[in-house]
């Protein structure tokens, strides 16, 4: 098990339990009462600490390295999913995968980012940083879904799009807004989730839904906090101040109106119990799914425009009539 900084207070407890449980394999004693005090102050002490976690310490355990992600999901709520490949134009995007699968019977389009569960795998998957390929293979995707009249799920865990020469040079702006621009008025229902990290237009990209949420220990924002601190005080020892500053905790998004619901995970992130959060987040698709299947397209493209409209602030500037000469 990888702890955080944060948790070094639990390191220690864990250790001690370990210690216990050999001993007493090993020695043939009982120490049931020892183990069950010490598994009683991990409990607590794990309250203490995710009762009252900073928006860094939010932003840390989106990024723990045995975090479930995108591909961990699709194997474990998903029949017969079938990967599709390639953006018809330049090529295969391993940052993003996706493909037709069911859930419940329910034939759906899922894609998500997906970072690697290694350093081999990530350097493959380009550590979930997408190019402008794989945005147009996620739209493409969500055109077949269309076609054939299935849901589409969006998995966002991206610390943002690829910021290369050569992906701007093939339109990685482009693409984003493509994407936007399509999945406002998709006709199929959108479930949007995000799994980790939802960095900027890269999650973006794929996060424009009927109904968007975020899991408990994630963060949704326009900027990463090293890159808010390195702009902002040209270093990123302000990290810190830059994840409160930003306000990118699910509890501020759903605040903000910017989301529409937080799914809990398990007490120490989704990584501790990886069965539990699945099912969590396969019940949680087949109810949602329920209620917007139930919609007509015209219906739901309104509520998704009226949805967003209804984001931020601004004004409609009146026109000035021109004076008859």
């Amino acid at each position: 098990m990888v702890f955080l900084e944060f948790e070094k207070s639990l390191e220690k407890l864990y250790e001690q339990l370990d210690k216990i449980r050999q001993v007493s394999i090993e020695g043939d004693i009982d120490v049931s009462d020892k183990i069950t005090e010490l598994e009683a102050k991990i409990n607590k002490k794990k309250k203490e600490i995710y009762s009252n976690l900073t928006g860094w310490q939010k932003v840390q355990l989106s990024r723990h390295p045995e975090r479930p992600y995108t591909q961990y999901y699709i194997d474990q709520i998903c029949k017969n999913f079938v990967e599709l490949h390639g953006d018809r134009r330049f090529g295969d995007d391993k940052a993003i995968v996706g493909g037709i699968g069911q859930i419940n019977g329910q034939s759906v389009v899922i894609m998500g980012h997906q970072k690697g569960v290694n350093t081999k795998m990530r350097q493959y998957r380009n550590f979930g940083m997408a190019n402008p390929e794989g945005y147009r293979k996620a739209l493409r995707l969500m055109k077949l879904a269309e076609k054939f009249n299935y849901p589409v799920i969006c998995l966002i865990d991206t610390p943002g799009a690829f910021p290369g020469i050569e992906a701007e040079e093939r339109g990685q702006g482009e693409a984003i807004a493509r994407n936007l621009y399509e999945m406002a008025e998709l006709k199929v229902p959108i479930l949007c989730y995000v799994i980790g990290e939802g960095a900027s237009g890269g999650a973006l990209g794929i996060g424009l839904g009927d109904r968007v949420f975020m899991m408990e220990y994630t963060w949704f924002s326009v900027i990463s906090p090293e890159s808010c601190s390195s702009i902002l005080w040209r270093s990123w020892d302000h990290k810190e101040t830059a994840a409160e500053s930003l306000k990118l905790t699910p509890e501020h998004m759903l605040e903000f109106g910017l989301i529409d619901d937080i799914l809990k995970e398990p007490l120490g992130g989704a990584h501790t119990d990886p069965d539990k959060i699945a099912k969590s987040l396969k019940s949680h698709i087949k109810k949602e799914l329920a209620i917007q299947m139930e919609l007509s397209a015209d219906d739901r493209i309104n509520n998704r425009l009226e949805k967003y409209s209804k984001m931020g602030h601004f004004e409609m500037a009146k026109s000035k009539s021109k004076k008859a000469k």
